[in-house]
């Protein structure tokens, strides 16, 4: 299947900043829906718990639902991107179907409201995650793919950094007029979707015969990919949602009107770290990275679990911007070294549908532990998976170190 056809020509593209033009323009699209979600996504659960009462298990069962239930769609829109040889124009459909949630949002005076804003938003992200992912790809050099990655999560992450700022901003401005923040935050949504519009650019590919195209189904994947999946969802599984770090550092004595600058500090190092992160994977291997990111975890949320000052929050909010500089782009890159050609929308949307389903028990179980047992506890199961998933890493280099030898081996043949 010819999905790269005119590759060659891609050193001889306009560049931007070092990137190719749809790299670099798929990270502005990323940047402006970042700026457009994170205007809004530190005040949900503030909101949620502080003025409707919602309690955690609840904010638990309202971010999971959003998550894993629209994460179904990702290994569809995969599919379905593969088979029809388009990524261009499912990722703007992603993309305007979350724009179009922001509305719901600023009208809601109900938590199911905001659970259908939630959903929506998360359905949108859904269908444009592995379209845009196999364009980023496809378009990168090989040698260059955990940089490529990297920068397109440094995109977004700076988009997240900016958002936080303009609600501060605009909350002073209109004097914490939630829902005046929440009906601009549609401006770089809608800004978002005309720049894929616009810019990205997709050659037209030749499709072979329909019994031919890709189906469904995980038998185009060996081993590597299945076990690198595995230990991705088992990590995701008590990765649970952020709401529950913002609602950790409100317990720890942070002020709720200071919450926004401290996630803004954890999308700046975030956004400054990932580039670099991604040019030492290129360098010095990308499994290194993955691996210290899953031991950094595990001892970022030890420390959340202890954590009972200001201070502390401020420091580990900063360390999980450097975690998740190590981890997302970089996995990404990994997976797109080890999956065929021809199916690379496909694996993305395996991908990230396996960890989208594990969301929704991360939250719940994380909500649980919260309510029943203590909120540390959330924090110290989030430990306990991302331990295991570092080792079954390590047990994944070694088995792919070992069936890369056997394949090197050269057996004599007698004369």
């Amino acid at each position: 299947m010819e999905w790269n056809r005119g590759i060659g020509t891609m050193n001889k593209q306009r560049r931007f900043f070092g990137f190719g033009k749809n790299v670099f323009f798929t990270g502005l699209v990323s940047f402006f829906m970042d700026v457009s979600s994170e205007m809004i996504y530190p005040l949900v659960p503030l909101f949620l718990a502080n003025v409707l009462g919602v309690n955690k298990s609840l904010i638990g069962l309202i971010e999971g639902i959003a998550e894993s239930t629209a994460s179904l769609l990702k290994v569809f829109s995969g599919w379905f991107s593969d088979r029809i040889g388009q990524r261009k124009h499912v990722m703007a459909v992603g993309y305007a179907i979350s724009a179009l949630s922001r509305p719901i949002i600023a009208t809601a005076a109900l938590w199911q409201q905001i659970l259908a804003s939630r959903f929506i938003d998360r359905i949108g992200k859904g269908i444009r995650t592995a379209p845009r992912d196999a364009i980023i790809a496809e378009s990168a050099h090989h040698t260059h793919l955990a940089r490529a990655f990297n920068f397109h999560r440094s995109m977004d992450t700076m988009g997240a950094v900016v958002g936080p700022g303009l609600a501060l901003l605009l909350l002073g401005l209109f004097r914490n007029d939630y829902r005046t923040v929440f009906w601009l935050s549609m401006v770089p949504a809608v800004i978002a979707v005309l720049v894929i519009l616009i810019f990205i650019e997709e050659k037209r590919k030749v499709l072979p015969a329909p019994i031919q195209r890709p189906k469904l189904t995980l038998s185009h994947f060996d081993w590597k990919v299945k076990f690198f999946i595995v230990i991705a969802t088992i990590f995701a599984l008590g990765n649970s949602s952020d709401v529950f770090l913002i609602l950790r550092a409100q317990q720890a004595g942070t002020p709720a009107v200071t919450i926004p600058a401290v996630y803004l500090l954890f999308n700046l190092v975030y956004s400054l770290s990932a580039i670099p992160a991604g040019i030492a994977a290129d360098r010095f291997g990308k499994k290194r990275i993955i691996l210290t990111g899953f031991v950094l975890f595990a001892a970022l949320y030890y420390g959340f679990a202890l954590a009972k000052s200001p201070a502390a929050i401020w420091l580990l909010f900063a360390l999980y911007g450097l975690f998740m500089g190590l981890t997302e782009g970089i996995q990404k890159s990994f997976l797109a070294t080890i999956i065929p050609q021809d199916f690379k929308a496909t694996a993305f949307g395996v991908y990230a549908t396996a960890i989208g389903i594990a969301t929704l028990p991360a939250s719940l179980v994380g909500g649980w532990l919260w309510d029943h047992i203590s909120p540390a506890a959330t924090f110290y199961f989030g430990a306990a998976t991302a331990s295991l998933s570092a080792l079954l890493f390590v047990v994944l280099i070694v088995a792919m170190k070992n069936s890369s030898t056997k394949t090197d081996v050269v057996i004599p043949t007698r004369t």
